[in-house]
């Protein structure tokens, strides 16, 4: 328990005669220099807090000097204390986060910072209040851990909390109970979590002490003890146990601590027991180096003290689901008083305290994500390196780097907490709290002020949306460049509306499109919507043709659902054309000229698909004539050196007026609503021709993919087409493939 250092004088001293008389007692624990920062952050509180009050009827001064003893009586580093002093301070006009950074530094400045944006959090008790309490007092812990950058931020909220469950005695009870439940549900469980058993027992207890009077009072007069008294008894027992140990040659780390009421009360609940039945008021915990240590510990033990029937828990051999070993055993101790003993290793107990599954998640019996329980973790271990010597700003930068967070915790008006990705916008919120909230939006008010709304949000923001009977979706939020929204569930949101919105022509649409490739296909077969709806998952015919015709499913995909496409046979080589009795002769079509060489087969690659006037190079392959390539074909460019022999050099001789060739372009573009009818559009406009069409769209990124194949006269046809599609809004590349 973290008692009063004895520091602070009677309430009738003088805030200034206070304040002197702490810093003189703190002249021990701090050097020099961190006491002249303290004594000038006493400064400030005085000249800028001097005469305010608190809603409890005390003075802010002696509000914050009490946090701040407790944090030296937690052994805090000067930094954590200065920023507990300055708590508040910036509600003050006269004083600004840049002259607190200039006169402080930027580390006591973001601290200070983080602690006025956890002070203007909405009210706690509406959240308390909330129809799924749990998830809500979960997500408000998070938020609080989401704010502090700092973990020595969190530490001087729970010791703010602390002073005033100490304080509030004289306030009504209806108060007194509303500040205890909150402590009891999400202070108390957020200092388990860092590790803070201290600040957790006295939360803890003192939240029960106002909210179960009746039961905290019969609890302690069944003790009869005082706690004192068995924290002395607790002492005896180290001491018969470290000489036992001694004598024995193990090598033994041992602490006690007794119980606190809060859990001896939770026990009794949960064990449906009284007080004579709880064998751990009293509770000692062994750290030996081995496994083999841990049973020959046992056995000293059961051999000094008589064992407790059914009170032996073997959690090594057969460990917890979360992998937590140790040995629990209760056994009749001095004076006859019942005693528990806790046997572990070194590494057991660490993981106990730090590990991925560390001892918090079994207490509060619930699930967290991986990267947020790292990020705890890590924070609990900060709290055992700062005595280490390591530097603070070291560490915390270290913390910074890897540990990032991954969510953001943000408030409704009515102070509901919404968990969002990091990066999150109000138009994300918006879709977060009700599709139709979104749909609707058409502002954002953060924190007070209007914001647009594809502004990145922070841990702690307050959130109202502002919107209108009459609006709708835009296509401009599902555009990733805009930054609108950055949930997939918002974006799915937006599609479906808009899928919704323009669902018969989207019908319309797809049975023109699939009529059209199943045509083009030779595919007479009977065209079943229903059987189709089953392979792809839809529920009924007309949702596939709606897909087809917004573009979310490709045509030629489901067309091969429907049947086999007609087999047509085609030659492999085009017709050999004798050539004139030159140094030259004239491939097929009479347009490519291979240089000294009469009589032979050509063709065009389909590799690379030349057109006149794409620079190009010949291939003599082995009984089929020459390929011909584009000078820039991968398949040249990567040839063996053995075959390279076998280039000739072919030249373009002109083209028939009737002659097409067929190309492959490449569409890359942000997707969206008629993205497939605006870019065939352009192939009609050039006038080409679109034999073969294949279309995937990514959603994680909302990119769609395009393959065309076409049939075109010449290079300056590809040209004129390129300059078309990358004048088309949202398109990305465009390309030959």
């Amino acid at each position: 328990m973290v008692t009063s250092t004895g520091n602070l004088p009677d309430a009738t001293t003088t805030d200034e005669g206070a304040i002197h008389h702490w810093l003189t007692q703190l002249a021990p624990h701090y050097p020099a220099e961190a006491l002249t920062q303290i004594s000038a952050a006493c400064a400030v509180l005085i000249a800028h807090e001097g005469n305010r009050r608190l809603d409890t009827g005390e003075r802010h001064v002696r509000h914050v000097l009490s946090t701040a003893d407790i944090l030296v009586k937690l052994q805090m580093d000067a930094e954590t204390v200065v920023a507990a002093l300055l708590n508040g301070c910036l509600n003050h006009p006269d004083l600004t986060a840049t002259a607190l950074q200039t006169q402080f530094g930027s580390g006591i400045a973001r601290m200070v910072g983080d602690l006025a944006r956890i002070g203007q959090l909405a009210n706690v008790d509406a959240i308390i209040a909330a129809k799924d309490q749990e998830e809500h007092e979960e997500n408000l812990r998070r938020l609080l851990l989401g704010i502090a950058e700092d973990v020595r931020v969190v530490l001087v909220v729970l010791a703010e909390r602390m002073h005033l469950m100490r304080a509030i005695k004289t306030l009504e009870p209806e108060r007194r109970a509303k500040l205890a439940r909150d402590t009891q549900r999400v202070y108390a469980p957020l200092a388990n979590r860092l590790g803070i058993w201290q600040i957790k027992w006295e939360l803890e207890d003192l939240s029960l002490r106002y909210l179960q009077p009746d039961e905290y009072k019969r609890i302690a007069n069944l003790l009869v003890e005082r706690r004192a008294e068995r924290e002395h008894y607790i002492a005896a027992v180290l001491d018969i146990l470290r000489t036992a140990f001694a004598e024995a040659g193990i090598e033994a780390e041992i602490t006690g601590r007794p119980k606190h009421i809060y859990s001896i009360w939770k026990k009794m609940r949960r064990k449906a027991v009284d007080i004579e039945e709880i064998f751990d008021l009293r509770a000692v915990r062994i750290l030996v180096p081995s496994v083999a240590d841990c049973y020959a510990a046992l056995g000293l033990v059961h051999g000094r003290w008589r064992h407790i029937p059914k009170e032996f828990d073997d959690y090594i051999a057969t460990p917890k689901g979360n992998f937590y070993q140790s040995l629990h055993t209760a056994v009749i101790g001095p004076e006859d008083k019942p005693l528990e003993v806790q046997i572990r290793t070194h590494d057991m107990h660490r993981h106990a305290e730090f590990g991925v599954a560390a001892h918090w998640a079994y207490k509060e019996a619930k699930g967290h994500d991986a990267a947020f329980q790292r990020r705890v973790v890590w924070m609990r271990n900060w709290l055992e390196l700062k005595n280490e010597g390591e530097r603070s700003d070291g560490i915390l930068q270290r913390f910074k780097s890897e540990f990032e967070p991954v969510h953001i915790y943000v408030l409704t008006p009515q102070a509901k907490v919404i968990e969002l990705p990091k990066g999150a916008t109000p138009l994300d919120f918006a879709y977060a709290i009700h599709s139709e909230i979104g749909n609707r939006c058409r502002g954002a008010r953060v924190n007070d002020r209007i914001v647009p709304l594809n502004q990145t949000l922070t841990s702690g923001d307050k959130v109202e949306i502002l919107t209108q009977n009459n609006a709708m979706p835009s296509r401009d939020w599902l555009s990733p460049h805009h930054g609108y929204l950055v949930t997939a569930r918002a974006r799915n949101r937006v599609r479906q509306w808009f899928k919704q919105q323009h669902f018969e022509q989207h019908v319309q649409d797809g049975r023109t499109a699939l009529g059209l490739e199943l045509a083009r296909l030779g595919i007479a077969d009977k065209l079943r919507l229903d059987e189709l709806a089953t392979k792809f998952n839809f529920r009924r015919g007309d949702d596939v043709l709606a897909a087809i015709g917004c573009g979310d499913l490709a045509v030629g995909q489901v067309a091969r659902q429907v049947g086999e496409p007609k087999v047509v046979e085609t030659p492999l080589l085009r017709p050999a054309v004798k050539a004139k009795t030159t140094a030259a002769a004239k491939s097929a079509g009479n347009d490519v000229v291979v240089e000294g060489v009469d009589d032979l087969l050509t063709q065009l690659a389909q590799c690379c698909k030349p057109v006149p006037f794409d620079e190009i190079v010949g291939f003599v392959t082995r009984g089929r004539g020459v390929t011909i390539h584009r000078h820039n074909c991968p398949n040249i460019q990567h040839l063996p050196a053995a075959e390279r022999e076998r280039l000739i050099q072919v030249r373009w001789a002109g083209q028939q007026p009737t002659a097409l060739y067929p190309v492959d372009m490449l569409v890359i573009a942000t997707d969206r609503k008629g993205l497939l009818r605006d870019v065939s559009a352009v192939f009609a406009d050039v006038d080409v021709d679109v034999i073969g069409v294949n279309t995937y769209s990514e959603r994680s990124t909302d990119c769609a993919t395009m393959r065309f194949s076409i049939e075109i006269k010449n290079m300056k046809k590809i040209e004129q087409l390129t300059n078309r599609l990358q004048q088309l809004p949202e398109v990305l590349e465009v390309r030959r493939s």
